[in-house]
């Protein structure tokens, strides 16, 4: 694990300062989570272990198992330790976009490839970035992150960040990020997370099967979260015509306020989100994670619902190149 890590630091010495500190964080921040990791069985058989978290342990490997051997997702070490870390979230994502435009500021590295945000394991870090990114004047949307995804080269660890969740939402996480190793397409973020939500949204449906209170609320935060997410759309769909609109940079600025006027007042109505001011960058990141779920879902559909089928559709199209995706591939917007 640490030559892996060490190698890849490596492939970067001839890099920019910037880019090499960069990674250096991101390398040393993820050892020091797999450092921290134990595993679950250990704990939940300590007695030390406290009541409280042996029980949240135990159902995230209740959750684990039913993530194989239900949904057919990848069977291996992830979510079988687990790390106690000094800080609400593990990473905290920058997500940029230009003053006048909705598509998202790439980051490219060598194995991920290139992805619409930047993630830092310190908040002070992210910080930093978001002023230089403000500075060059760009839109900037800074958010905490629970989890991540090494995409399967790690055994990634439960971690304290999220382990107090609600049940529905610790599964969706844990369905989320297995996702990402079925299947990860390069150079496309929309299209990874979107089959990876189109995945948790399966999944959790199929966890609460049979508890019809559960699988009725959910039914509603959908629902909502359906209605908002269109919203959001219609927003994305009358910047994107103003910013193709042959105006002076002045008009157009004044119009793409009055635009965000209105979706902070929708977003008020949201309490998660009251405090979000939103921009270019904001709607930027929405998007990657609900842009092609309803293309996903559609696929899942036409499978009958069987995940294995879907998957091998999916990772095909992940292995094709990005204009052949035809629907699946983003937008430039």
């Amino acid at each position: 694990m640490l030559r892996n890590a060490v190698l890849a630091l490596a492939t970067l010495l001839l890099a920019g300062c910037e880019t090499l500190s960069y990674y250096a964080q991101a390398v040393g921040g993820h050892l020091e989570i797999m450092a921290a990791a134990q595993p679950v069985a250990r704990l939940i058989a300590d007695p030390q272990t406290p009541v409280d978290l042996r029980q949240r342990l135990e159902l995230t490997q209740r959750i684990r198992d039913f993530a194989t051997s239900e949904l057919k997702l990848p069977d291996n070490g992830s979510y079988r330790s687990y790390a106690a870390l000094p800080r609400p979230f593990v990473v905290w994502n920058v997500v940029a976009a230009p003053a006048l435009s909705l598509e998202p500021v790439k980051s490219c590295f060598p194995v991920a490839g290139c992805v619409s945000y930047r993630g830092f394991f310190a908040r002070a870090d992210a910080d930093e970035h978001a002023r230089a990114l403000r500075a060059e004047g760009h839109d900037v949307y800074l958010y905490g992150v629970p989890a991540y995804s090494t995409l399967g080269r790690f055994d990634d660890p439960l971690l304290s960040t999220f382990i107090q969740y609600s049940e529905g939402e610790i599964a969706r996480l844990v369905f989320h990020e297995l996702a990402h190793q079925v299947a990860y397409a390069k150079d496309d973020s929309t299209f990874n997370e979107s089959f990876a939500v189109a995945v948790e949204r399966a999944g959790l449906r199929r966890w609460l099967s049979g508890r019809e209170a559960d699988l009725k609320a959910l039914s509603g935060v959908e629902q909502r979260t359906e209605a908002f997410t269109a919203r959001l759309e219609e927003a994305r769909g009358r910047l994107h015509k103003l910013y193709q609109m042959r105006l002076a940079p002045d008009e157009m600025r004044r119009r793409k306020a009055a635009e965000l006027a209105l979706l902070k007042a929708e977003l008020a109505k949201f309490p998660r989100l009251a405090a979000i001011v939103p921009n270019n960058a904001f709607l930027a990141a929405r998007a990657t994670y609900t842009q092609l779920v309803p293309q996903f879902e559609k696929l899942l559909a036409e499978e009958g619902g069987d995940l294995s089928r879907f998957y091998e559709r999916v990772k095909t199209l992940a292995a094709s190149e990005r204009y052949k995706r035809g629907p699946f591939s983003s937008p430039n917007r």
